[in-house]
């Protein structure tokens, strides 16, 4: 367990809209549930048929591959920040337009099994940054989306930024599969 991994961030840690993903992280030592989440989640996805690659449950709505992308570049990005901030970074980081990411990634062009292998490559790299973090980076803070946010919150955004979107994938895109 990461000394520091296991304090809740409080709301003045993180942007308001970034509360609904902080509540879908009950555990306190995030670092370990980071962990956990990674057989969980490639068990699913590696489950979810080739066929239902390019499936949206409505029109607008993203593919799975784009979601499962979604959930990578996310992951990507709030890694990113949470990198900058442990390290003293004081300059601000820009925010990420979703829509604009998944547009422009050609996701299509990826297998899921693909998809599912850069994914648990990316969560390995990320438990293994925020197991290693000196216990004084956890509270370290910068500007994100011109929004303060902790490096401890950001760990607790990733993770239950993946619940929420693997409750939809479960529930919209493969609840007979799931």
């Amino acid at each position: 367990m990461a000394i520091g991994s296991t304090v809740r961030p409080s709301p003045e840690e993180y942007g308001e809209h970034y509360q609904t993903y902080v509540e879908l992280v009950p555990e306190t030592d995030v670092v370990a549930a980071m962990e956990r989440q990674v057989p969980e989640t490639v068990r699913l996805l590696s489950g979810i048929p080739a066929t239902l690659a390019d499936y949206r449950y409505d029109a607008g709505k993203w593919t799975v591959r784009e979601v499962i992308g979604h959930i990578i570049d996310t992951e990507r990005i709030f890694g990113f920040r949470a990198l900058a901030f442990a390290r003293g970074e004081k300059a601000p980081v820009p925010g990420a337009d979703e829509n604009e990411y998944v547009r422009h990634a050609a996701f299509d062009r990826y297998r899921i099994d693909d998809l599912v292998r850069e994914y648990e490559h990316l969560r390995r790299a990320h438990v293994s940054f925020f197991g290693h973090l000196a216990p004084e980076a956890w509270g370290r803070s910068g500007t994100a989306n011109e929004l303060p946010v902790t490096v401890r919150a950001l760990a607790f955004i990733i993770l239950g930024h993946e619940r929420h979107h693997l409750k939809i994938m479960r529930e919209q895109y493969i609840p007979g599969n799931a």
